[in-house]
C-alpha cells in the first residue's frame, strides 16, 4: 500500500512551483499527494507561498530527496504510485528517479526534451517496465505535448473523414509569445558540451529515427535553409525543438503499432509567413538560432551571455509575462489527394505557464485516468492520448479541426 497517489519531486524549482499550482487548478481533493525536494526550508517557504493562493494546500506532507542521494530517491518512489519530476537538466539529475521508479513499482512523468537521456532510458529501462507494466513517460511539456498530441489529434480526425491514415504530417508554427527556458537552456549546454566528447551522442543527434527501435525510416534530418511550404502557404525555418519533438512523434508512431503506415513520414518547421517579410523573418530567425547555438557551443561566450543576454536556470518570467504568452501550431496532414489541417493553439508562455499545465495534466492522467495497456519508456502520445485529448482543452490547450 503507498502513502500517496501522486508525489512532485522539485517543487523548489522555478517550473516545479507552477506545476504545483497547476495540479491545484485541477481536482486533487481525493488525491493524497507530496511536495519533495531536497531542502526543507526551501519546501516549507514553497509551500506558504503557494497556500497563499490555495489554502487547502498549507497542510501538504513534504519529503525531503535529492537527486545526488539515490537511496532518498529509491525511498521517494517506494512511497507513491506516480512520481512527476521537474528536476533538471534530467541527463544530469534524472537518471536516479527512473532508476528507482522502474525497481520500486512507480508510474514516472517529466519535463525532459534530452533525446540522449530518453534514448538511454529506452535502452536500459524499457523491457523492464513494460513486463512490470509501467509507464515511464518523458517530454510532457511543451517538449513535446502540442506536437506530439497534435499528430494523434490530426490522424483520428483524417481518419474519421477519409477511413484511413495520413501518411504525410507536416507541423509549422504560427504566432508565438514567451520567454525562452532557464531550464530548457540548461540542457541544450549540457548536450553541446556532452558532444564534443562522445561520439554516440553526436551519432545520435544525428539520427532522425534515434528513439525508434531499428533506427530506420523514410524521414531524414530537419533542414537548416529557409523555404516556402505549400501544405502551410508560408515561408519555414529551421525550429530550434524539432530535433527533440518530431523523434518523440516517431516514437510515438512505433509505440502504437505503425497504425499510420510503414512509409509514414513526420517533419517540423519554424512558420514566418507569406511574401517578402515572411522570408526575411525566416532568414532573421535562422541567423538568431545560429547565433545561439555558437554562444552554447563556446564556453567564454556562454559565460558572458549568462544572466546577461540568457536566462539561468531558476529563472523566469513575472506572472503578468506569464499570463500574457501563447502559442499555435498547424498540423497539415495527408494521403494522396486528401488533406487536413489541424491547429494547435495553448494560452500562457508555452515554456512555463502552459508546460506546468501540460505537466499537471499529465501526472493527473497517470493518477487518476483508466488508460491503454501500453507500458515501458513511452511517449504522451502512446501512453496518454485519449486522455490529453479530454483534459488539455479544460486547461487552454485546444486541438481545432479548420
Amino acid at each position: 500500500m503507498r502513502t500517496y497517489d501522486l508525489v512532485l519531486f522539485g517543487v523548489t524549482g522555478y517550473t516545479g512551483r507552477l506545476v504545483a499550482e497547476a495540479l491545484l487548478e485541477s481536482d486533487v481533493s481525493t488525491l493524497k499527494w507530496a511536495f519533495a525536494g531536497r531542502s526543507m526550508p526551501k519546501l516549507e517557504a514553497v509551500r506558504e507561498q503557494v497556500a497563499q493562493r490555495f489554502p487547502q494546500v498549507a497542510s501538504i506532507p513534504l519529503i525531503i530527496a535529492d537527486a545526488d542521494r539515490p537511496e532518498t530517491v529509491r525511498a521517494l518512489a517506494a512511497s507513491t504510485r506516480v512520481l512527476c519530476t521537474t528536476v533538471g537538466p534530467y541527463a544530469r539529475y534524472g537518471a536516479a528517479a527512473v532508476e528507482a521508479c522502474v525497481s520500486e513499482g512507480t508510474h514516472y512523468c517529466d519535463l525532459t526534451g534530452e533525446v540522449g537521456f530518453m534514448r538511454h532510458n529506452i535502452t536500459h529501462y524499457h523491457a523492464d517496465a513494460e513486463e512490470r507494466g509501467l509507464r515511464i513517460v518523458h517530454a510532457c511539456g511543451f517538449d513535446s505535448v502540442p506536437f506530439d498530441i497534435g499528430v494523434v489529434a490530426a490522424q483520428r480526425e483524417f481518419a474519421a473523414k477519409f477511413g484511413r491514415s495520413a501518411t504525410k504530417v507536416r507541423t509549422a508554427t504560427g504566432r508565438m509569445k514567451g520567454t525562452f527556458s532557464g531550464g530548457t537552456l540548461a540542457s541544450m549546454t549540457l548536450l553541446m558540451d556532452n558532444l564534443k566528447v562522445n561520439p554516440e551522442a553526436r551519432r545520435l543527434l544525428g539520427n532522425p529515427y534515434a528513439l525508434v527501435p531499428g533506427e530506420r525510416g523514410p524521414d531524414r534530418n530537419e533542414g537548416r535553409s529557409v523555404e516556402w511550404s505549400e501544405e502551410h502557404q508560408q515561408w519555414v525555418g529551421p525550429f530550434i525543438m524539432a530535433g527533440c519533438n518530431t523523434r518523440v512523434v516517431r516514437r510515438t508512431h512505433s509505440l502504437l503499432g505503425h497504425p499510420w503506415g510503414e512509409t509514414f513520414s513526420y517533419m517540423e518547421v519554424l512558420g514566418t509567413g507569406a511574401g517578402f517579410g515572411g522570408w526575411l523573418r525566416g532568414q532573421r530567425m535562422r541567423l538568431l538560432l545560429g547565433l545561439l547555438m555558437l554562444v552554447i557551443a563556446l564556453r567564454p561566450l556562454r559565460a558572458f551571455a549568462l544572466g546577461r543576454f540568457l536566462p539561468e536556470p531558476g529563472d523566469g518570467p513575472t506572472e503578468k509575462e506569464r499570463e500574457e504568452g501563447h502559442f499555435e501550431a498547424f498540423v497539415h496532414a495527408e494521403e494522396g489527394a486528401d488533406s487536413l489541417k489541424l491547429r494547435v493553439s495553448g494560452e500562457g508562455d508555452p515554456g512555463y505557464l502552459a508546460t506546468s499545465r501540460m505537466l499537471a495534466q499529465c501526472a493527473l492522467a497517470l493518477t487518476k485516468d483508466d488508460l491503454p495497456e501500453h507500458y515501458g519508456v513511452l511517449t504522451p502520445g502512446a501512453a496518454l492520448g485519449d486522455a490529453l485529448l479530454r483534459r488539455l482543452p479544460k486547461v487552454g490547450i485546444r486541438f481545432e479541426v479548420l
